[in-house]
């Protein structure tokens, strides 16, 4: 008769069988129980290998499809928040609870005990990130491209959710991870959160006493409507003080203070923009002669 060894390593093995091949290795002398041992070895390690390729498969088929369904409808937080949870659907269910065996099968799939057990599991931090992600991606209090601020002032650009996290692409291109659960649960400053407005952001420039405020705006206004970057239209007209788009705010101690308001597209960085409109505007009020003061000292000397 056949080893103990033997026999327990087929027992194992035959839970990989069909139900009907039905043999014991009592059946067989020593040498045919190694063949067969040896033959239903190969044959569970090629079903194994075929039923993970197979599963590979269907993952990328997933892949496909969703990103399939974003070229047609654009980036979405909701698109890759469903990709990640349809994958992870089909590992559990093709992959873990097969290979788990009928009781982990049955227990999962047949016992009301699960729900209770999702339940009391969703204190823990990984529920937690999942459901608050599922409610972002609802929700959405912002989306892929969307730029944000967070509660400690850290701004960045959303590049992606997943089942855990939601990545913010900062100002010097790093990358900061967010638990969805926090981002979930914090005040956030969203400043693409209506695409049909566009974004905008205020810039100042201060000009010295003995300048012409007149000249000074003309400059300022026509330099930022003339910038590639911004949406501003020069409608200004004389006759109508509400065309005005430049505005003499306050007087400084060695200043008069100059501002408008710069309006841009969601998809460009505000320190872009504010970087090439005060470039530009600096060197307009220098070739037009318009003096920018800064605080210096005369020494007089007797």
């Amino acid at each position: 008769m056949f080893t103990q060894r033997g026999a327990r390593m087929y027992k194992f093995l035959s839970e990989f069988l069909p139900e009907s091949i039905n043999v014991t290795l009592e059946d067989y002398d020593p040498t045919q129980a190694i063949v067969l041992l040896f033959f239903i070895l190969l044959f569970v390690i090629l079903f194994v290998m075929a039923y993970v390729f197979f599963v590979f498969l269907i993952l990328k088929l997933n892949k496909r499809i969703f990103k399939n369904i974003e070229k047609k409808k654009g980036s979405s937080i909701t698109i890759q928040f469903l990709q990640k949870a349809v994958a992870l659907a089909i590992i559990v269910f093709l992959f873990v609870i097969p290979m788990g065996g009928k009781r982990l099968a049955q227990s999962l799939l047949g016992s009301t005990a699960v729900v209770a057990a999702v339940v009391g599991l969703a204190a823990n931090d990984v529920i937690k990130n999942m459901f608050a992600g599922l409610e972002i991606s609802l929700y959405k209090p912002f989306d892929v491209g969307s730029r944000i601020m967070l509660e400690d002032g850290t701004a960045g650009i959303v590049e992606k959710l997943t089942l855990r996290h939601v990545v913010l692409v900062l100002i010097d291109t790093t990358r900061l991870i967010v638990p969805n659960s926090k981002a979930n649960s914090a005040k956030i400053i969203n400043y693409s959160y209506e695409d049909t407005v566009p974004r905008s952001v205020e810039v100042r420039f201060p000009i010295s006493y003995t300048s012409d405020i007149d000249k000074a705006k003309e400059i300022i206004r026509k330099t930022i409507c003339e910038c590639p970057l911004t949406l501003n239209e020069d409608k200004y007209s004389e006759e109508d003080p509400k065309t005005r788009s430049v505005y003499f705010l306050e007087l400084k101690d060695s200043a008069l203070v100059m501002a408008a308001t710069v309006y841009y597209p969601h998809n460009v960085r505000t320190e872009v923009v504010k970087d090439e409109v005060n470039t530009s505007v600096f060197k307009a009020l220098k070739e037009g002669n318009i003096e920018i003061p800064y605080n210096y000292v005369n020494v007089v000397m007797k």
